[in-house]
């Protein structure tokens, strides 16, 4: 069965002639239907042709996700959901709502095999990529939670399990998806990719000159303290890593993102934060401290409230511009891969 998530518009239009010998009006009918009145079966759709319809439906899905599970916050307005396929592989997604909009983190990947020691989404390795299609579907179950109460997603972010850059020509066909104006509508500007580095991927985002915001996982200053906390550090030092993120500022004129993950008594000092400032003291840049969350598989301990406003008014003092993340949903399974790494320790018990 073909999951028409899977295509954007323009394929779409081409399917839909090559395969039905419809005309584009019709495949822009079916993308209408699919993305702006967010149907789920092709019976629903009852501007097209019944016969089409039936065609559609014995050879075609609208996803194939489902919701294994899901938390949602007593304190805030954060939602995380386990969803899962059928070839019996799971990923999160969050949808996190704020005053200002509503911003979905989606799964590039099935885990992530980058190794970070701080982060539950490496917890037993990668399995598989996810298709631009699966990437749409954990979008739409947020986008689904919204439409009762007439409220839409405003910004994406590809922060959850897997490495986006890992996964390049299916995160760029999912942003070509959800940006079309026929579509969802959201706007590049409104979409962030966070990688931990991969320098390669860094280089092609700045050569196709997308509005999209890079974030860089960063969480250290120098090679030896970053390696032995993300061993992509080893095939992409500091030194290669933030050469790309100069030639990134250069063509595209955009300032780049910076997440420094803060570790009780491992990265959190003073003397940290100012060999911080000195490495970016001469890129565009805004870095996000985020305080670790608690992982339970790992040895890692939260920085106190105390350092953490002190990392953070060195930064400033040396004239970096940073900010401290507002934690959302800390009440449920917070860390990225901790909802999966729960699930998958209990079907294993």
């Amino acid at each position: 069965m073909i999951n028409l998530y899977n295509f954007t518009l323009a394929e779409l239009v081409d399917w839909m002639r090559e395969t039905h010998g419809e005309p584009a009006y019709r495949a822009r009918q079916l993308f209408e239907w699919m993305y702006q009145k967010r149907v789920t079966s092709f019976a629903e759709m009852t501007n097209l042709p019944k016969g089409l319809r039936e065609r559609l439906t014995a050879s075609c899905v609208l996803g194939t996700a489902t919701e294994v599970t899901r938390q949602v916050s007593q304190v805030d307005p954060t939602t995380k959901f386990l969803l899962g396929w059928p070839d019996d592989v799971t990923v999160e997604t969050v949808l996190m709502q704020h005053n200002y909009g509503n911003s979905v983190c989606v799964s590039s990947q099935v885990g992530c095999k980058m190794g970070c020691t701080f982060c539950a989404s490496t917890l037993g390795g990668m399995l598989r990529a996810m298709t631009a299609g699966e990437m749409v579907e954990q979008l739409m179950f947020s986008q689904r939670l919204l439409d009762p109460e007439d409220k839409r997603v405003s910004s994406v972010v590809l922060m959850g399990s897997g490495e986006p850059m890992d996964n390049y020509e299916q995160v760029m066909r999912f942003v070509d998806i959800i940006s079309d104006p026929l579509g969802l509508g959201i706007g590049q500007r409104h979409i962030t990719i966070s990688t931990v580095g991969l320098v390669p991927g860094i280089k092609r985002l700045a050569d196709e000159g997308r509005p999209i915001t890079l974030a860089v996982s960063l969480h250290a200053a120098n090679d030896a303290l970053r390696s032995s906390m993300m061993p992509v550090n080893k095939a992409y030092p500091i030194a290669k890593l933030m050469e790309a993120c100069h030639d990134y500022n250069q063509k595209t004129g955009k300032r780049i993102s910076f997440e420094y993950a803060l570790v009780g008594g491992k990265n959190d000092s003073v003397e940290d934060a100012k060999e911080l400032a000195l490495l970016l003291k001469d890129l565009p840049c805004h870095v996000n401290l985020i305080p670790v969350n608690y992982v339970p598989e790992r040895a890692y301990t939260r920085t106190p409230k105390k350092q953490i406003y002190a990392f953070w008014n060195a930064l400033t003092e040396h004239g970096v511009n940073a900010t401290i993340r507002r934690e959302m949903g800390h009440d449920i399974a917070a860390a990225c891969g901790q909802l999966r790494a729960q699930h998958l320790n209990k079907r294993a018990q």
